[in-house]
């Protein structure tokens, strides 16, 4: 005697060798044996070949008109024999009768399985909903076969082209779309970047990088909400000096002036000027609510998105001509440049000159400053000087003076068009450590650790930045910054450009008025305001990097250039001679830190932001700077803000964008 029964969803055939009440011991046509229960028996047969019987059963089932059976079947739970005796004759065989219940099993869309051998048949309403269902995946799979056939015949297909943005960088895995692609890309054994890159779906590598930025940072695009300007002041006191700013020609968000007022006792009072947006913005007003969603200016080769509204910037920006509200830093200077007061407040001040790196750099620069008379006369010459000669000091009480540090050049990217209209990108270095650039930087150290400590004298929280053991972190406790030399540092210089600086703003309005401040002490809004900047902020840093990176390859290419040097950081990360680009080289052998190496450059991968090389020759290792040390070391976790933080803690503000009239040398 055989046994025709069902096994974890699936119909089997055995030969019965011994059985009770409620088990059977079977074997099948390969000798297995095993133990079956007797309720998924469904029918007993002896006269067909064990072998023979389920392909013959399969064969019957698939004859069978499921719509018709779907017809007579009812309404109510009935047994495929109930059904099989209905269809075939009253004394159904064995082998109808299996072919029955193969195919009822076999049609859960048309009929529902109770368990057993039985069955009730869907309602019409749920049938037709599955089969339009069935109908749309069949429609569906024949598209995605057309497209990956496109796909692998390098084509890219229309349907998918407006698809494309979303395909490449926040791909919705559930559409045909993207699963089009995914198996298009498996039979091309590419990954789905690459085959969309092939297929044309890539034309411009610069607008990939920055449509995946936008995508991830700014879902909604960059333009801003509509926002309540708040009302500026009319009260303030007149600060009675005569300010003015350094930046660079490009740069439209002013934050920072500063003045030089001789007293009557042989001092000198320094002014320390901080635009002032946070007047009049109350909490949960729709200019904090922007601020606090982009927190903080994007900058990247040739253009940026900025935090604020241009009509917010232009309201606020210390620009030249202009009395403009400010929080101020007065500190009182003696003759041997020693800090003997400081006082903060809320005034009207007047901007005299913003003052401009091009026109500064040819009179204020390392050879005029060492001249006994200071160089040639050119406007604001005296009040430059003097604050050269306090920046230094500055950075001597600082513990970081060190007239022969040998500094790394800063770079400067300017993106034209030709006359096609491609676009071009002219890279040139700006020495740091410049004088104009010493004296913002040390200024700047010194009004964010003044202010720092202020607030934390009136026990206001705010947000710092510390360093130790070499790490960068953001706090809202008062700690060392061991690489500025400092007790205590916090953003608070660019309020127009950071959300920690505009945060930090508010709290200093609040401890210069006498009021509640915006964050209290534990306000957890400060430490997920805090979180949210130091994460964003680098992810920020991090795209500068990349898009500055890709700028870099493509001077190498428009340059023409096929052998460059570069010197061995560390391991196979080399820094390129003459450009802001550190990258590993794959198959580079290993060299000492400091080899100078000369470099054939083979191809370029503009998606991996990489360069393959072939090693011509390499030099004796020469010392590499601590600095380039610590840059390797952030480049090697892919953290830009370490390496803006190295910047910082050397004492150069990062340049903001590229001048608008580069050295004519560039």
């Amino acid at each position: 005697m055989n046994v025709f029964f069902e096994e974890s969803g699936d119909f089997k055939v055995a030969a019965v060798m011994s059985e009770t009440d409620a088990n059977l011991q079977v074997e099948d046509a390969r000798g297995k044996r095993s133990k079956i229960k007797a309720a998924d028996v469904r029918l007993r047969f002896d006269k067909i070949a064990l072998a023979d019987f389920l392909p013959q059963a399969n064969a019957l089932a698939e004859d069978l008109d499921l719509d018709f059976l779907w017809e007579v079947a009812g309404t109510e739970e009935f047994g495929f024999m109930d059904l099989a005796r209905e269809y075939f004759s009253a004394n159904p065989s064995a082998l109808e009768s299996a072919a029955m219940c193969v195919r009822l099993h076999g049609a859960p869309m048309y009929f529902y399985r109770k368990g057993k051998g039985r069955y009730k048949a869907a309602p019409e309403d749920n049938l037709k909903a599955a089969k339009a269902g069935q109908e749309k995946k069949a429609r569906e799979a024949a598209l995605m076969a057309e497209w990956q056939a496109q796909l692998l015949g390098g084509q890219l297909p229309d349907a998918l082209r407006s698809h494309i943005k979303a395909l490449l960088h926040r791909p919705d895995k559930n559409t045909i779309e993207w699963k089009a692609v995914a198996a298009a890309a498996d039979a091309a054994h590419k990954s789905p970047l690459r085959l969309l890159e092939a297929c044309g779906a890539i034309p411009s590598v610069e607008d990939w990088l920055l449509d995946g930025f936008l995508s991830e940072y700014f879902p909604k695009g960059v333009g801003f909400p509509t926002i309540e300007l708040p009302a500026a002041p009319t009260d303030l006191p007149d600060a009675g000096v005569r300010a003015f700013s350094i930046d660079d020609a490009a740069t439209t968000e002013i934050d920072d002036a500063l003045s030089v007022t001789p007293l009557a006792d042989g001092n000198t009072r320094v002014g320390i000027h901080i635009a002032a947006p946070t007047l009049g913005v109350e909490a949960g007003s729709s200019m904090e609510q922007v601020v606090l969603a982009r927190l903080s200016t994007v900058y990247f080769p040739g253009d940026k998105i900025t935090m604020l509204p241009d009509a917010v910037v232009e309201s606020f920006t210390l620009a030249e001509g202009r009395d403009c509200p400010a929080v101020s830093l007065y500190v009182t200077v003696t003759p041997d440049l020693q800090i003997v007061a400081a006082e903060s407040r809320l005034d009207r001040v007047h901007i005299a000159a913003n003052l401009r790196h091009h026109d500064l750099d040819p009179v204020f620069n390392e050879e005029t400053v060492a001249l006994p008379d200071g160089g040639p006369d050119y406007p604001w010459k005296t009040e430059l000087l003097f604050l050269w000669r306090f920046a230094i000091s500055r950075e001597i009480a600082r513990g970081k003076h060190d007239p022969n540090r040998v500094e790394r050049p800063d770079y400067s990217f300017a993106i034209e068009r030709d006359e096609a209209g491609e676009k071009r990108v002219r890279i040139y270095p700006r020495k740091r450590g410049s004088p104009m650039d010493k004296l913002v930087a040390e200024l700047m150290i010194l009004c964010n650790s003044t202010w720092g400590k202020q607030l934390a004298d009136a026990r206001i929280p705010a947000i710092y930045r510390a360093q130790a053991m070499g790490r960068v972190r953001m706090t809202t406790q008062p700690s060392p910054h061991i690489g500025l030399g400092v007790a205590q540092y916090a953003w608070a210089s660019s309020p127009l450009r950071r959300a920690a600086d505009f945060i930090n703003q508010q709290q200093l309005l609040a401890m210069l008025a006498d009021t509640p401040p915006r964050y209290p002490q534990r306000d957890p809004m400060l430490f997920a305001a805090l979180r949210d900047f130091d994460q964003t902020y680098n992810a920020y840093a991090d795209f500068q990097g990349r898009m500055e990176r890709y700028w870099c390859l493509k001077w190498l290419e428009q340059q023409g250039v096929r052998e460059i040097g570069a010197t061995v950081i560390k391991e196979n990360l080399v820094r390129f001679d003459g450009l802001p680009l550190m990258l590993r080289i794959a198959g580079l052998p290993e060299l000492a830190r400091g080899t100078p190496v000369k470099l054939q450059l083979i191809s370029t991968d503009y998606l991996d932001l990489a360069l393959e090389c072939r090693l011509l020759e390499a030099g004796e290792p020469v010392a590499v700077l601590e600095e380039e040390e610590e840059l390797a070391e952030a480049a090697e976790e892919n953290i830009e803000a370490e390496a803006a933080e190295v910047v910082e803690a050397t004492g150069t503000e990062a340049a903001e964008a590229a001048p608008v009239e580069p050295p004519a040398q560039a």
